[in-house]
């Protein structure tokens, strides 16, 4: 078994080699665990029929365990030089792929050309929560998604009521987020400034609207959580530009006490008062 001290090793050697050095404005910090490394990969639950997209594979570490799986890993990375170590390290891997590209930018159904596929990541954390809205809201969503997050996104992206979020709203609109086991900074690096979670999200096998009723169940989420703590018949009336008579009978209707708050509403809520909306207001 690989120890942590010749992962590290192997990672400043790597960066030595190739002259580059960890971009804190990438949110570069590399996995040198490899116990968390089997966990994630156990998690992801691949075998050599799975597609594999991995967003800021960075040194390669995860990207080599993933190939030892799948049948195809595509590592989409940001950063050029990078890119080019990766292409040289893995040019004996036949099933990687490195596309050096914005995730962000690009197009899912494109970049896997429609096929079935997985997440699996240790996401630059300044940008978790757009990655897993693309992949969420996406037409051509991911089966599932194994990701290291910051502990506090994972935390709020499993909460219950009442400590809902518009995060929490946004990932269990499309799938049932866990946690699957927590990682300190040690694992990392360089070590961050945080703690960390591995997070695994199932997307629902069936999306619960159509792409224009999403639009309009999120107008709604926002319009709700637009001010902490408020209660609803304010956030809502304020947020939908509707006076507060109609904002009380639009969440009377949905079966929804206008004095409850956003943080306290369930998916199911929000889709009832989505369907409320609809009857008397669009």
């Amino acid at each position: 078994m690989t120890s942590p001290t010749s992962l590290m090793s192997e990672a400043r050697a790597l960066l030595e080699r190739y002259n580059l050095s960890a971009r804190k404005g990438l949110g570069q910090n590399f996995l040198i665990d490899r116990s968390i490394l089997d966990k994630i990969v156990s998690a992801a639950d691949i075998s050599r029929s799975d597609t594999i997209v991995e967003v800021g594979p960075g040194l390669g570490v995860l990207t080599r365990a993933l190939a030892e799986r799948a049948g195809k890993v595509i590592a989409v990375e940001l950063d050029r030089g990078m890119a080019s170590l990766l292409r040289e390290t893995m040019s004996g891997l036949s099933n990687v792929e490195i596309v050096e590209r914005d995730i962000l930018e690009t197009k899912v159904e494109d970049l896997v050309n429609g096929a079935g596929y997985k997440v699996v990541a240790n996401l630059p954390y300044y940008i978790t929560s757009p990655v897993l809205r693309h992949f969420l809201e996406s037409p051509h969503q991911p089966q599932s998604l194994v990701v290291m997050v910051q502990r506090e996104v994972a935390r709020q992206v499993v909460a219950k009521p009442p400590e809902m979020s518009l995060l929490s709203i946004a990932i269990q609109f499309y799938a049932v987020p866990r946690i699957v086991s927590h990682v300190s900074a040690g694992a990392f690096y360089p070590p961050p400034k945080v703690s960390s979670a591995i997070l695994k999200i199932d997307v629902l096998p069936k999306r619960r609207l159509q792409m224009d009723d999403e639009a309009v169940f999120f107008k709604l989420a926002r319009a709700g959580f637009s001010t902490r703590r408020k209660q609803l018949v304010n956030a809502i009336s304020s947020g939908l530009d509707l006076d507060k008579a109609r904002g009380s009978e639009l969440l009377l209707k949905a079966d929804i006490d206008p004095k409850r708050r956003a943080e306290t509403l369930t998916i199911d809520n929000w889709l009832k008062l989505l369907q409320s909306y609809k009857e008397r207001v669009v």
